[in-house]
């Protein structure tokens, strides 16, 4: 096998909780992570030696800069794998939009190298090595839904939904180091109850899960880009059941259980910005993920 073809899904927070700052100046969390049938293609090719990185997107480097550069760089480091790799990233998922584009491609490259080069790691085991490209990183090799803990990092596989989900980015940027730059933890004025959206994604109890949807994160991205408040707005207006920004934003969801009103909310949308998507939730136990 010369080559090898993989998704890499975004993913939503149906909750975002940050408990502290930590003296290394990361932030201890605790969130509900879910990811969505919307993905970036991987192509995966050997080639003698070096890393060639390609895309079809303008806005993201090709190089070291390039977190999937980072993750097939620390496979053939970790691995002691002589041969190169030709890497091309068909990208349909937002570019800095908090939905992990760039952490789900770093995970597919180190999924799909380990599949081509036939190395036999175990998920756990690169899940672990990839606690060293991003926060992320290893939720995306988990996939489906889970509880994450830590920085991020210490995974909990749950219950997720199975529903229709509208994403809608403006046409603006969020840096995620801004975002919790402008984080003051001490004054949070309303923590998610993770706990009982735990409960409620258990017992299947949609309503409830939605009565509790909070990021902490969105009142400090709205203060720097109101119209994710404004998105949000709209989002209910089109009959969503709940709506939510995703990690730092600015990408905005809502949840739908009517695939006719998803739709309508989409074209809705869709005539005002030009990032919007109509998808399902994902509980990753999809068998299409290698071509």
């Amino acid at each position: 096998m010369d080559e090898i073809k993989i998704k890499g899904r975004a993913k939503v927070n149906l909750s975002l909780d940050v408990l502290r700052r930590k003296e290394d100046g990361y932030h201890e969390v605790k969130m509900i992570m879910h990811q969505v049938d919307l993905y970036d293609e991987i192509l995966l090719k050997n080639i003698e030696q070096g890393i060639l990185l390609e895309t079809n997107c303008e806005y993201i480097p090709i190089n070291e800069g390039n977190i999937a550069y980072k993750a097939a760089k620390l496979m053939m480091d970790e691995f002691g794998i002589k041969k190169g790799i030709q890497i091309y990233i068909d990208k349909k998922i937002p570019v800095a939009a908090g939905l992990a584009g760039g952490s789900t491609d770093a995970a597919a490259v180190m999924m799909g190298l380990n599949k081509l080069w036939k190395i036999g790691a175990t998920k756990e085991e690169l899940m672990k090595l990839s606690v060293e490209l991003g926060a992320d990183v290893p939720f995306c090799i988990l996939g489906g839904a889970a509880l994450a803990e830590g920085i991020g990092e210490r995974l909990t596989p749950i219950e997720g939904i199975n529903e229709w989900i509208v994403l809608c980015k403006p046409n603006i940027s969020v840096s995620t180091a801004s975002v919790y730059k402008n984080l003051d933890v001490n004054k949070i004025e309303k923590h998610p109850d993770t706990d009982q959206i735990l409960m409620a994604l258990e017992n299947k109890n949609l309503q409830i899960v939605l009565e509790n949807l909070c990021n902490v994160l969105e009142p400090v991205t709205e203060r720097m880009h109101p119209i994710v408040r404004d998105i949000k707005r709209k989002m209910i207006e089109y009959h969503a059941l709940g709506s939510l920004m995703s990690g730092s934003g600015p990408t905005v969801f809502g949840i739908y259980k009517d695939y006719n009103k998803a739709k309508s909310a989409y074209e809705n949308l869709s005539k005002v910005y030009n990032q919007v998507y109509l998808v399902k939730t994902y509980d990753g136990r999809g068998f299409n993920d290698y071509q």
